[in-house]
């Protein structure tokens, strides 16, 4: 037994190091230059591809250019709000708080900076999945990274196909599942005194009815739950802020100094530009996915003839979650001042922060939305694995998978899930890999169709409502 015991702390060590390794600084560099280079070669060195496309991406999540007869299963609007409810979760809650008490308000910044630039990353992986998506025997569209690597770079690509496949299968258990069910029973737990395993029970039933439903049901739920969810959040956020808003503009100030200096942080610890730095960029890449291709599966579901139009929608992702949502939270947690006084990390400081001057805000509502935000992750999510386990094994796959997703969404919540977590952290930190090489190997394709697209857009050539 000892033996044993030893073995398995070894496993978990070695799982901890490897995470360290896989998101460390180099991933990181990786995905900001892709990033930069691709807001500026598809969109000029005046504001990149996020200026170009952002008043015409709220255009068309409006539905101005929607068509009936488009192939697809779902409207521009559903395909983001899908997207969006696998990035918007405790990250946006509690993360952000982690960001600061580490990395002191400069890496605010950093993380804002991370969130613009991921904008161009995500249009290029959603373009991507729309120009190679596929249509099975049953006439349902599916694309994402696996679709893109093998019918865009050619067969020879294909075990590059599976790996990714494999990859977001396998952290589709962890990070989006088993992470989000446990820290929403530790959170019920702690705030209502609900039980693990009537959390576990509810997010396994509740789960199973949406996701059995297939891309639709979830759609129609996402399309729901995550625009009054976000609103009421960024509501509550705006009212805390307004109270402390004369100390904004010294804030704001901090904000940017600190990205380019030491400085002082909670309990006498110094946080280094450089960790200001990668809290910053890190957390941001953890919470809007760009640079994964995660996204690119929800979007390539979307009704349109045009590559493009769906890449548009998706820059809108990041803006939303990083650059508007999580720094919102920043804003909470920094006027307030509870992260210098309070000993409190994670989505507690960021409701012991709307305490201040909402109460009981923090208390019964910041539980209840960062509960609410893990399911929207945890049913997205279940997707994005459905459709990786429909590319490496047919029609045949996805109901056992379904199956096993659903349960493992219950054990989640009742164990203690570290080492699993790790893992899916390896697997989902090796799906950057082939992803980015194939945009980059694809780059001339994103070239073409933005050129030509926004051409004919300029040129009035798109029929609109």
């Amino acid at each position: 037994m000892p033996h044993s015991i030893d073995m398995l702390n070894s496993i978990e060590n070695f799982l901890s190091v490897a995470v360290g390794y896989i998101w460390g600084l180099p991933t990181i560099l990786l995905l900001i230059l892709s990033g930069l280079l691709l807001s500026v070669i598809l969109g000029g060195f005046f504001g990149g591809i996020q200026r170009k496309a952002f008043l015409h991406a709220i255009q068309v999540v409006r539905g101005k250019y929607d068509k009936e007869d488009d192939l697809g299963q779902i409207s521009h609007f559903q395909a983001l709000m899908t997207a969006l409810s696998a990035t918007i979760g405790l990250g946006n809650i509690g993360i952000v708080a982690i960001i600061i008490k580490f990395g002191g308000p400069g890496a605010v910044f950093w993380m804002i900076i991370a969130g613009i630039i991921g904008m161009a990353t995500k249009y290029a992986e959603s373009t991507l999945s729309i120009l190679f998506r596929k249509i099975d025997k049953d006439g349902i569209v599916r694309g994402g990274p696996m679709y893109y690597i093998q019918y865009g770079l050619g067969e020879k690509f294909t075990p590059m196909a599976k790996f990714y496949a494999l990859s977001i299968a396998i952290g589709s258990f962890g990070i989006a599942n088993m992470f989000q069910t446990n820290q929403s029973a530790v959170i019920l737990h702690q705030s209502f005194g609900v039980p693990h395993i009537v959390t576990g029970l509810a997010m396994m039933i509740l789960g199973g009815i949406v996701i059995i439903g297939g891309i639709n049901r979830i759609a129609k739920v996402t399309s729901l739950l995550v625009p009054l969810m976000a609103v009421t959040y960024i509501i509550g956020c705006l009212i805390v802020i307004g109270f402390h808003i004369e100390k904004l503009p010294d804030l704001f100030y901090t904000i940017i100094t600190s990205a380019f200096s030491d400085t002082g942080i909670a309990g006498g610890a110094v946080a280094t530009m450089h960790m200001a730095i990668l809290q910053g960029v890190k957390r941001a890449c953890f919470s809007n996915e760009a640079g994964l291709g995660s996204a690119a599966i929800a979007h390539a579901a979307a009704s349109t003839k045009e590559p493009v139009r769906e890449g548009v929608v998706a820059l809108l992702g990041p803006f939303i979650d990083t650059v508007t949502i999580c720094t919102l939270t920043a804003l909470v947690i920094l006027t307030t001042g509870v992260w210098e006084s309070s000993s409190l990390v994670g989505v507690p400081l960021t409701a012991a922060a709307f305490d201040t001057v909402i109460s009981g805000f923090g208390h019964y509502f910041i539980p209840v939305a960062a509960t609410l935000f893990a399911f929207s992750t945890l049913i997205s999510w279940s997707y994005y694995g459905e459709t990786a386990i429909h590319y490496l094994t047919g029609e045949k796959g996805i109901i056992p998978f379904k199956i096993v997703f659903c349960i493992i969404a219950f054990f989640g919540a009742i164990w203690k899930v570290q080492a699993v977590l790790d893992f899916s952290d390896i697997m989902t930190g090796m799906m950057v890999f082939p992803n980015l090489i194939a945009i980059w190997l694809l780059l001339p394709h994103l070239i073409k169709h933005t050129k030509l697209y926004f051409s004919k857009l300029k040129d009035g050539q798109f029929d609109s409502k």
